[in-house]
């Protein structure tokens, strides 16, 4: 089985594991949202097989396919010429980088009416790459892609390592990269995006590069985003 039961109509699925610049290699992890009305809700969508499209039919047709930022898109191509009814929605500034796609619409902190009423969103933008993330109200989850990252201590080596150590990929739970955090420092609508994410009652989290946390999520937000929620000299 590919998709894994993650909360009330919420599935998980992880994907292959590809490369990204300077030869990183990170893991790939999709969520499909079941809608009140029946329709699909793919964030991050990983590469698409057989046995998935099978899995993901079952549950219901796929209407909705989420870029939350800049990085996640690689295969959101492939999910559109499998479900082309569906309509593809692109993180801030994706669109001029992927103009080979169609997308319906660009992600905001309004969420669109095919699913406002079931999963809140906001945008959190630095100099880097900006991120939507999501909430989705039921199962009480946020959708992270890499605003925070936890890898394995083994997981890169050589001079990759060095450096995923130094940036805080590895710690010892879920936290912002100093690359992202150093993107924020001093950036008030930063701050305001990340105290929205605060107030949500989070129990859940699934993050991109990060195991998942299936409670006490509030908390380890608090704890990761600690340093930018208060306010800093301009």
């Amino acid at each position: 089985m590919t998709l894994i039961p993650f909360g009330p109509d919420l599935w998980i699925a992880d994907g292959p594991v590809v490369e990204a610049a300077a030869g990183f290699h990170y893991p790939t992890r999709m969520v499909l949202v079941r809608l009140e009305s029946g329709d699909l809700f793919v964030w991050s969508p990983v590469r698409i097989s057989h046995a998935l499209q099978a899995e993901v039919d079952a549950i219901g047709p796929v209407r909705h396919l989420i870029a939350p930022n800049g990085l996640h898109h690689v295969f959101l191509a492939d999910w559109l010429a499998v479900y082309p009814q569906a309509r593809a929605h692109a993180a801030p500034g994706l669109r001029q980088k992927r103009p080979d796609i169609a997308f319906a619409t660009d992600l905001g902190d309004v969420a669109d009416e095919g699913w406002s009423d079931e999963i809140e969103q906001v945008v959190v933008a630095n100099r880097i790459t900006t991120e939507v993330v999501f909430f989705h109200r039921r199962s009480r989850t946020v959708l992270i892609t890499d605003l925070l990252q936890q890898f394995p201590s083994n997981w890169f080596s050589g001079w990759r390592a060095a450096v995923a150590w130094m940036d805080g990929m590895i710690a010892s739970e879920p936290c912002m990269p100093a690359k992202f955090r150093l993107a924020f420092l001093g950036r008030p609508a930063g701050r305001t995006a990340l105290s929205r994410i605060l107030a949500w009652p989070t129990d859940k989290i699934v993050m991109a590069h990060a195991p998942l946390v299936e409670r006490g999520g509030r908390a380890l937000l608090s704890r990761a985003f600690a340093r930018l929620s208060e306010p800093a000299g301009e």
